[in-house]
């Protein structure tokens, strides 16, 4: 782009009497309505793009923790249980199943493999689930539990990317930013979408899976750590004090300004409040990142430990900021690709292991969420990417170790608070868990869903991109209604 020309396209008389009409108009009657009259999401607040707005309809959730379990969980050692696939298991795969499909890893005619855990029936609603995951055992009614999940991906990071953007293929605007987008913040002290990472790797998608996309780059995710500065690059240098800091930022504003008014340009007025915010940040985050505030009791029910970095501790940090007005939290967490390639892997004491980590701070968040009145309006989603398949995956299918490989035609995901009917299993299998049989759930329908809590109508959420409007579930998705009280 030449600025020059930019410029000059910007100054004409046309446009000139353009933007007097819509422009100015647009911005005197804002003032009139005030800040939070701003129903539409498309109309961003001139000077603060956070600034809280209206969704379409009254929502049924206010805000949205993700947890996102990178890799894909073994859905059927966790939450599907087929006791006729254990019955078979070590028979060959039927050729009906597998005929025609690739698989990432597996080719030729696999063994079936039944589950090697233990399981039960739990809560009132009598959710079968394995004794991998105990805790969870004793939330078992609030939860929803999604069997019928479908995806077109069966590697890692384009089904994640589809899950995340609504599309396989890096560029387009994650979940987090197409609701902070359509809401605005609560808490202009902190970012209206933060994203929290435990075992030190990133998502499968990379920052693309938490990124804006061609929306305004103020609504990207801000990662925030649990150990150490909780932003990077928020602390002053050595050397500078906070009004030097602030003296800084007016002189950058002043500058940045006066490029607005030349050019206007949308991602300058983005700039100045991403400086803004981060000024702000400085004062606010520290505090409602420090878990040591909280009671011993509520610490030992998450089992986090103030000064790591783990998912129990990211658990407890995403209560503190729901709780503080953040919109949307998203935690990603790395180690769930059971193949089945080292004893981590193995779905049997493997798995124990790594349920550890997230049994216990996902029951403790339910929990702690419904005693200070937050669960009701706070939409949990918990889940992979894909599911895993009723066969032993093929690079181990010899081996000591049990695993399974992708799997994208069914799985399951979890959904708790927010106007969900908690206690329910919705969506069917069949007997060996390769196909769905009734109520198919794509990536897509719950996106919709997920838009619809928060109060949007999903195929009216849209930014204008290349000629063209772009909304997150591209154009497919249809609304769960069955799921929702």
């Amino acid at each position: 782009m030449n600025p020059y020309l930019d410029s000059l396209a910007h100054t004409t008389r046309r446009h000139f009497l353009k933007e007097s009409a819509a422009g100015l108009g647009a911005i005197a009657l804002g003032s009139l309505l005030g800040r939070n009259a701003m129903a539409a999401p498309g109309a961003l607040e001139a000077t603060n793009p956070l600034a809280a707005r209206l969704p379409h309809f009254a929502p049924k959730a206010k805000r949205v923790i993700y947890l996102h379990l990178t890799g894909s969980p073994p859905n059927l050692d966790l939450f599907d249980y087929k006791p006729e696939l254990v019955k078979r298991d070590g028979q060959d795969c039927p050729d009906d199943f597998i005929k025609g499909k690739k698989f990432a890893f597996t080719a030729g005619k696999p063994k079936l493999m039944g589950s090697p855990r233990t399981w039960g029936q739990y809560g009132k609603s009598g959710h079968w689930m394995s004794d991998a995951i105990p805790h969870l055992h004793t939330v078992a009614d609030d939860l929803c539990i999604i069997h019928s999940m479908n995806t077109d991906q069966f590697n890692h990071a384009p089904a994640e990317l589809l899950l995340f953007t609504g599309s396989p293929r890096p560029g387009r605007a994650s979940m987090g930013s197409w609701v902070t987008y359509g809401l605005g913040t609560e808490n202009q002290n902190l970012p209206g979408f933060v994203v929290l990472i435990s075992s030190g790797v990133q998502p499968n998608g990379g920052k693309n899976s938490y990124g804006s996309g061609f929306l305004p780059s103020v609504f990207q995710g801000v990662q925030c750590r649990s150990k150490g500065d909780p932003v990077l690059y928020a602390s002053d240098p050595a050397g500078f004090t906070r009004d030097l800091r602030r003296d800084s930022l007016d002189a950058l504003q002043a500058l940045n300004e006066m490029q607005a008014s030349e050019l206007g340009h949308p991602e300058t007025r983005t700039r100045i409040a991403q400086y803004e915010l981060a000024y702000r940040m400085q004062m606010s985050v520290p505090e409602v990142m420090d878990i040591s505030r909280e009671s011993s009791a509520t610490i030992a029910a998450y089992g986090a430990q103030p000064g790591d970095s783990s998912f129990a501790n990211n658990c407890l940090l995403a209560r503190r900021l729901v709780e503080q007005g953040v919109r949307f939290v998203q935690l990603f967490d790395w180690g769930w690709d059971f193949h089945g390639t080292s004893e981590k892997e193995d779905i049997r004491g493997g798995l124990t292991k790594k349920c550890d980590t997230m049994d216990r701070p996902v029951a403790a968040l339910i929990n702690d969420l419904r005693e200070r009145g937050l669960l009701d309006d706070t939409l949990i989603v918990l889940g992979g990417e894909f599911g895993r398949t009723p066969f032993r995956e093929g690079r181990t299918a010899t081996g000591e170790i049990l695993g399974r490989d992708h799997y994208p035609d069914c799985y399951t995901m979890i959904l708790a608070g927010g106007g969900i009917k908690g206690g329910l299993s919705y969506g069917e299998t069949d007997e060996l868990g390769f196909n769905i049989t009734k109520d198919k759930v794509h990536v897509h329908d719950l996106q919709a869903t997920l838009l619809n809590q928060l109060g949007f109508n999903h195929e009216r959420l849209t930014f204008k991109f290349e000629g063209r409007n772009y909304r997150l579930t591209d154009v497919h998705g249809t609304v769960v209604s069955g799921i929702l009280s």
